[in-house]
């Protein structure tokens, strides 16, 4: 009896909570109903009951019939665990009255129901929020936690043991060891923007293209470069005894202004005093910079390179320009030293007692790049000029720096390798000269993404205050690269266009007024302001790709390393460049190449500090493909030498290509069809289009590399 009393029990709780459920869900939907949809109602309240009838009818039906011994087990089962109660709601739901949402509520237009909208993965199969691995973020997170926090993002300030979609690393790429999902920083990336890597790579394009790279001083690197210093200065004081320059001494691993310092002349004996211990660069200091307010200042702009391969750059809109607390004059003797007037260094003019904070974006020793470029506007400069020179400079030293980063990228995450795929966020100084002219000053691979200053409240005694110039920027390009880098966007986007389908073959009006009516919360970023990052690569790709020679040498070195992981190029890896090339002769037997390889690498890795691994580095490769190119082709400029010797390689590599792949379209090997002549056989200016074999359809789609001549 007891058995059975807690059966007829728990049927009647359930029948009860069922009828309960439905009278509630009936009550509310009347409450919002308006009067032209009361009879629609009715029915969705009729609808909501004939579960509870037919749950009575079979719940004597529940347990179906079995042997007696069969029976009893069950119904002993049954007591020990009460069965999941019937549905309250109707498996299959009427369709609504016109005007009507799938709720039965009234829908007014431009608008869906708010039930059947959001991001629950239950209802419109909308994504879970991106995650973000904030664990490493350092001296970025404040700005980092308001950006998510304006995303709705998911953040883990400590971490996370299942992977997150986005690592977001303080310092380098190694912070942490990742397999997959996306990180804020290249591998390289640091190595490649110290002042003695950056000058290196910006030289080899200056001796490319002179005229193009011209925004870049000329420097010297110490101490490899000490007595040439000494000797090309000396040089032009003897043709130009008028000219009295100032140098600027920067330290190859300082930052935040560390140990730079300015002198008038070589012999300077600070300079050879610190160069064993400490190397450096040297380089021209820009005696004529833009003023404002009597002060001497730089651009500091912010440039998301999103992608190595394909190259995508984007910049923002807007930066900060920090100034100096001294007004400015031209270097002598007697101010060399006032570095308040000099360095623009915010970690060093914050320590001047000149230093003005400001919450306003016009004034202070920080402030925004939008408003001096208004303030030049109102003097009638020339802004779209201003604007399009700096975005030639930041492609050009991009274009200058991937290169080495390809190789760096493909020691880290070799082809084939589970790995993170990455974006990074640079920081770009750059000074104006009188005449507008922009000038590259460095680059930083970890910008400061700190959104607060200190303030001396006594001597010693520091708080921090919060910077309302520093957070208008510094957000909103955390924000933006977060939005572009977002990597559930297009699966949002796609299940969107999904849902959408079902609606399109409607007849209802409707159901037409439903498909292409917005919903509101469908677009997470709908309350977010438009992207303050500009795209301007492969936007203005045209303009810059006759650039990416170096680039194209890369590819070469990469397709030769051989073993994943390396970073050099070793002697069989480089006699077989030079074999499959075709680029032995007579005249340069494969001793003679193996001599030429000797002879470059040794003296690359005396100047490197990275000794790790044995073999030629990739400038010591430029280098050599430098020397090579000048002997093939004479009596053109460099650029055009390198130029056609690249494209010499690309076409027997192509040729050797095909005949690994099997794709000769049937002409036997050496039984090609004859053409006026190979890349070897006629200069590129003079060669025509047609002269290549064209291949097969299966090698239809490989990237071409067309050779672009400077107009």
């Amino acid at each position: 009896m007891r058995r059975g009393s807690s059966e007829s029990e728990l049927a009647a709780r359930w029948e009860a909570e069922a009828v309960a459920a439905a009278k509630a869900a009936a009550k509310a939907e009347a409450e919002a109903t308006a009067e032209t949809a009361a009879e629609q109602v009715r029915v969705d309240s009729g609808a909501a009951g004939e579960p509870e009838r037919k749950a009575g009818e079979e719940q004597p039906k529940a347990v179906p019939a079995r042997a007696p011994a069969q029976l009893s087990a069950a119904e002993e089962g049954d007591a020990r665990v009460p069965q999941r109660p019937p549905p309250t709601l109707p498996l299959s739901k009427p369709k609504p009255a016109r005007g009507l949402c799938l709720h039965g509520k009234p829908l007014s237009k431009g608008r869906s129901c708010k039930r059947s909208s959001g991001h629950r993965s239950g209802e419109n199969g909308y994504q879970r929020p991106v995650t973000v691995d904030s664990s490493k973020a350092r001296t970025s997170l404040d700005a980092l936690k308001i950006s998510i926090r304006q995303l709705k993002w998911k953040e883990f300030p400590f971490g996370r043991r299942l992977p997150c979609d986005i690592y977001w690393h303080g310092v380098s790429f190694h912070d942490n060891d990742i397999f997959s999902g996306q990180v804020n920083k290249f591998p390289g990336m640091t190595e490649m923007v110290r002042k003695i890597t950056l000058s290196r790579a910006v030289r080899t394009m200056q001796n490319l293209f002179p005229e193009e790279y011209n925004f870049y001083p000329r420097s010297w690197i110490l101490p490899d470069e000490f007595q040439l210093f000494v000797a090309q200065v000396r040089m032009v004081k003897d043709g130009d005894p008028s000219w009295k320059p100032t140098f600027i001494v920067k330290p190859d691993g300082g930052c935040q202004g560390d140990g730079i310092y300015l002198i008038k002349d070589p012999s300077d004996i600070r300079l050879a005093g610190t160069l064993q211990s400490r190397p450096a660069v040297v380089q021209e200091y820009i005696c004529k910079p833009l003023l404002i307010d009597k002060l001497k200042f730089d651009i500091r702009l912010y440039v998301l390179l999103k992608s190595l391969d394909p190259l995508e750059i984007y910049i923002a809109k807007d930066g900060l320009s920090r100034f100096c607390t001294e007004p400015y004059q031209e270097p002598n003797p007697k101010n060399l030293h006032h570095i308040f007037m000099h360095l623009t260094n915010y970690s060093l003019n914050i320590h001047s007692g000149n230093f003005v904070h400001s919450d306003s974006a016009s004034t202070g020793s920080k402030r925004t790049f939008s408003s001096i470029l208004c303030r030049l506007s109102s003097k009638g400069v020339d802004i779209k000029k201003v604007w399009s020179d700096i975005i030639s400079l930041v492609i050009k030293t991009v274009i200058a720096l991937t290169p080495e980063l390809k190789v760096f990228y493909q020691s880290d995450i070799p082809t084939g390798r589970p790995g993170p795929t990455c974006f990074q966020i640079l920081g770009f100084d750059i000074l104006l000269m009188k005449n507008l002219k922009p000038i590259l000053l460095e680059v930083n691979a970890n910008p400061s993404m700190r959104i607060e200053h200190e303030h001396e409240l006594s001597p010693g005694v520091f708080e921090n205050v919060p910077s309302l110039v520093d957070e208008e920027v510094k957000v909103a390009v955390i924000r933006d690269t977060l939005r572009l880098m977002d990597p559930l966007k297009k699966k949002r986007e796609n299940q969107s266009q999904q849902l959408e389908k079902p609606f399109a073959g409607k007849e209802d009006a409707l159901d037409g007024e439903l498909t292409s009516a917005p919903d509101g919360n469908a677009n997470p970023e709908a309350h977010l302001p438009s992207i303050c990052l500009k795209q301007v690569f492969p936007k203005y790709a045209k303009q810059f790709n006759y650039l990416r020679l170096v680039d194209r040498m890369a590819n070469l070195f990469i397709r030769f390393l051989g073993i994943k992981g390396t970073m050099k190029l070793g002697p069989t890896g480089f006699r077989t460049f030079i074999r499959n090339c075709k680029l032995s002769s007579s005249s340069l037997s494969m001793a003679a190449v193996d001599i030429l390889y000797i002879d470059i690498t040794r003296r690359w890795n005396s100047m490197t500090l990275d000794q790790r691994d044995s073999g030629m580095c990739l400038q010591a490769f430029v280098e050599a493909f430098f020397f090579l190119a000048q002997r093939k082709f004479k009596m053109l400029p460099l650029h055009e030498q390198v130029a056609s010797l690249i494209d010499l390689c690309e076409y027997h590599l192509s040729l050797l290509d095909e005949k690994r792949l099997g794709c000769a379209r049937g002409v036997p090997s050496g039984g090609r069809p004859a053409h006026r002549g190979t890349p070897q056989e006629s200069s590129p200016s003079a060669q025509p289009a047609g002269d290549n074999p064209q291949p097969c359809t299966s090698c239809a789609n490989k990237p071409s590399h067309p050779r672009h001549t400077l107009s």
